[in-house]
């Protein structure tokens, strides 16, 4: 299990379906639900080119709130929010059921979720270093280059297993706008879900790719975060 303090800057979900005319009237009519009830998950509604579209406003520059309903999909974005990985996955999860039901919408051809997170290695003065020496242990064969990249990365793809039904695609990278932090990311990708059978299964997929990444991704970083005499 990672010590690590993650620290999550985006969450995003994407739950694919058939295509259809714009949902303008339906999403209209459950921002208006949402409102009278008295408990609504977003504040705003607005018709943009791209599709209705449900928002709140963003509290620090570069933060945004929002569902989209786009022509195949409907896409969920959280990024530099305050919202917990639980908080999102019962956010998803609420509006993937009631817009599904306003708008007659009885399948979803597949989920994709994507989440990034942020750490910071103890053994090493930069994430440049924990990347070169730490992860890859390139030490001085990097010099052919006559120069070190601005960015070393890793990439894994785990497929389906039969301890999951997702894939999962994991990045690790010393991250650009702070020579202290790496960057991790894992999108995960699950297949179709019906309104028959519930689409239970749509908050679970979200909170097993943030478990993949804080638990899994972040303890293999941390099995190379050592002293190099050590």
């Amino acid at each position: 299990m990672t010590s690590y303090a993650t620290r999550t800057i985006a969450f995003v979900c994407e739950l694919f379906h058939p295509p259809q005319a714009p949902a303008t009237e339906a999403v209209q009519r459950l921002h208006n639900r949402y409102f009278s009830q008295g408990n609504s998950p977003y504040s705003s509604f607005a018709v943009t080119p791209m599709g209705p579209v449900l928002s709140n406003p963003g509290m620090k520059p570069g933060a945004v709130s929002q569902a989209a309903f786009l022509p195949d999909r409907i896409q969920f974005r959280e990024e530099l929010g305050a919202l917990t990985a639980e908080e999102f996955s019962q956010r998803v999860m609420r509006v993937a059921q009631d817009s599904s039901a306003e708008r007659k919408l009885d399948n979803f051809a597949g989920q994709q979720v994507t989440i990034r997170t942020l750490v910071n290695p103890r053994k090493f003065e930069d994430a440049v270093s924990y990347m070169r020496d730490g992860l890859f242990g390139f030490g001085d064969m990097i010099d052919v280059f006559q120069q070190d990249p601005q960015i070393f990365g890793l990439r894994m793809v785990f497929p389906p297993s039969q301890a999951s039904r997702s894939s999962n695609a994991v990045r690790i990278e010393n991250y650009a706008q702070d020579s202290r932090t790496l960057y991790l990311e894992n999108q995960s990708t699950s297949g179709p879900m019906s309104a028959e059978t519930g689409f239970d299964s749509i908050e679970g997929n979200v909170m097993e790719a943030y478990s993949f990444l804080v638990e899994k991704a972040s303890s293999f970083v941390q099995a190379f975060d050592i002293k190099l005499d050590e």
